[in-house]
Formats: C-alpha cells, sequence, structure tokens
C-alpha cells in the first residue's frame, strides 16, 4: 500500500507540475477527480483500461477520441502517459494525492471527528474554527456519529488523534481509581 501511495503521489506531483504550467491547478483538480469518478462509476471504462488483452495503444487511442475535444491536450497526455506506464488502475489514488497537494498548498487539512449526536451547520462551523485556531491552519471537519461516545469529540488529523470523548475520560478515571485503589 504504501508503495502504491508514493507512486500516486509522485504521479499527482507531475500533474500538478503541468497544471501550474497551465495555470489552472485547482481546475485541472476537478478534473483528474472527474475522470476518477468516471473510472470508478464506469463498469465498462473501468473493465477496459484494466483488461490486459487489450493493448496499450487502442486504450490510449480511445482516451484521446473521448478526452481530447473536451480536456487540455497536456492533461490527455498525462492520461496516456498513465496507461503507457500501466498506471491507469491508480487514477483514483492520484486524485485523492493530488488534492492532498491542493489542500497543503492553501494551508487546509482535513480532519475526522466523531461526535456523538449530528451537529448542525452552526456547529460544524464553530468546529472547524476551534480546529483552525488549535491546528494553525484551515480545518475541514468530516463528521462521523457514533453515539457510544456517549457525549465529547474524538478528532483525527493525519496520524494525530485527540480523543475528547467522555468515554475516554470514563476509562481514564476508572484506571486512576483502580490505580488508587490497590
Amino acid at each position: 500500500m504504501l508503495e502504491s501511495t508514493t507512486v500516486a503521489r509522485n504521479y499527482a506531483e507531475v500533474l500538478h507540475s503541468l497544471a501550474q504550467k497551465a495555470g489552472d491547478a485547482a481546475g485541472w483538480g476537478t478534473l483528474i477527480e472527474a475522470v476518477a469518478q468516471a473510472v470508478s462509476t464506469d463498469v465498462t471504462m473501468r473493465r477496459f483500461l484494466e483488461s490486459p488483452k487489450i493493448a496499450g495503444e487502442q486504450k490510449r487511442a480511445a482516451i484521446r477520441r473521448a478526452f481530447a475535444s473536451q480536456l487540455p491536450a497536456p492533461f490527455v497526455k498525462f492520461l496516456e502517459m498513465l496507461i503507457t506506464k500501466r498506471r491507469q488502475t491508480a487514477i483514483a489514488q492520484i486524485a485523492t494525492e493530488y488534492r492532498a497537494i491542493l489542500d497543503a498548498a492553501a494551508g487546509r487539512v482535513h480532519a475526522s471527528v466523531t461526535v456523538a449526536r449530528p451537529l448542525d451547520a452552526a456547529g460544524t462551523e464553530s468546529l472547524a474554527a476551534a480546529l483552525s485556531k488549535a491546528f494553525g491552519a484551515t480545518v475541514v471537519p468530516h463528521v462521523l456519529v457514533d453515539a457510544e461516545l456517549i457525549g465529547g469529540v474524538v478528532v483525527r488529523v493525519g496520524d494525530k488523534v485527540m480523543d475528547g470523548s467522555v468515554r475516554k475520560r470514563m476509562q481514564s478515571l476508572r484506571s486512576r481509581m483502580l490505580g488508587t485503589a490497590r
């Protein structure tokens, strides 16, 4: 998995470099995500691109026909290069890594936030503001609900976990009580 992530990251960096030369890094992010979405949802397209029985030139020609009039030429050449290098199955990972590059450039981080009850829009905005202040970057919260938390919040940003849940506090209290009782 680490190797495929590294490979996807390398291709995403190449794509980002091409996008910067074209002056449209955000637009190209939308394009690679749309292509990734099309590949993941269109079974025929996915099977066509993944099939070892179909020659690379046939795949590249199909990509040219499908996208040449709709997408920038360097973007289409990038897709063709993925096929040449047999990396077309990594398009979704490349899109994810590209989004991470754009987020890093914009000073944005994504946080997985687990709460006990659903938050309304104001609660989500307040949470985003507090997390942005704590992390010193714009935080985009992805809120998940887990009733087992009882209350509080668990925040994951990358490999950092901040557990402010009532469940965690109760476990800590229990450990301290049992530790002191001995």
